[in-house]
């Protein structure tokens, strides 16, 4: 004889387990059935209950992992039924017995986050924005000719009203009876003129046309190189020598140490030529 119940007794006779009829159709089926025969859609359904439509769509498929465990799984079947217009008990009772009878206690955060219905993003209304740009745009230009022409009249307003204060306009000079300063003299024509005799002084004037030359000293240092347009000068000093060329000799005159050089060169004539501290020289 024992006393209390042996572990055992505790579990439940075979006869007392629900079985599950193989023939009888899935809860997803029975769902799916009813809503098309109610003539909804998956939308329509998702809508109306706030069940998500992947949650719908796999509810109908018998996969209640995305419901966020047992007790959102019974809730969502429950809410389902009711919107198709079927008893919820009969496929609660199928549930418990295909998942083990009554729910586990599930954590509230991620419940929480399951059931959440997340808004479909919106797309972004054009026309409204279009709408709105098209009025600031009218508004700005009213603005703009309401001030303009409020600032105008009130500017002709301050005119007209401004006492006769301005002061008279002072006498215009009269034209100074000086004779005007004679012009400075040209510092290459006066270098010329009082050329040092300790140096020689070289002076091309581009007086018929335009010429290249070239410049150099005693050491060969390149004074200069390029081109003379009609009308321009450059002089050149050195101690010793200055050695030039002239690319076009008969489009220039020469004036070595404040003397001109008389020789006739012919219009596109090149010369070469070298003048020292002495009378000048033909190189």
């Amino acid at each position: 004889m024992s006393i209390g119940n042996s572990p055992e007794d505790d579990r439940p006779s075979e006869d007392r387990i629900p079985h599950a009829d193989d023939n009888r159709p899935s809860i997803g089926r029975v769902l799916q059935q009813a809503r098309i025969d109610a003539g909804l859609t998956v939308d329509e359904i998702s809508q109306s209950t706030r069940v998500r439509i992947p949650i719908v769509h796999a509810i109908e498929q018998d996969d209640f992992s995305r419901c966020g465990g047992d007790v959102y799984a019974r809730g969502h079947i429950r809410t389902l039924a009711r919107a198709v217009g079927i008893d919820p008990e009969p496929l609660l009772a199928q549930y418990g017995a295909e998942h083990g009878g009554r729910p586990a206690p599930t954590p509230a955060t991620p419940l929480f986050e399951a059931e959440r219905i997340r808004s479909e993003p919106r797309r972004p209304n054009w026309t409204a924005a279009m709408v709105a740009a098209i009025v600031a745009v009218i508004a700005f230009v009213g603005y703009t000719v309401v001030n303009g022409g409020d600032s105008g009249d009130k500017q002709q307003a301050a005119e007209g009203s401004t006492p006769s204060t301005v002061k008279p306009t002072s006498p215009k000079p009269k034209p100074s009876t000086k004779k005007p300063a004679d012009p400075k003299p040209n510092p290459s024509d006066s270098a010329i003129a009082a050329a040092p005799r300790d140096k020689v002084t070289v002076k091309i004037n581009a007086a018929d046309g335009r010429s290249w030359i070239s410049a150099k000293d005693h050491n060969g240092r390149l004074l200069f190189d390029g081109v003379l347009e009609q009308g321009q000068s450059k002089t050149f000093q050195d101690n010793q020598k200055i050695d030039v060329v002239l690319g076009d000799a008969g489009a220039v005159q020469l004036f070595v140490n404040g003397k001109k050089i008389q020789d006739e060169f012919q219009p596109g004539q090149v010369e070469r030529l070298s003048y020292t501290k002495g009378d000048p020289e033909v190189g």
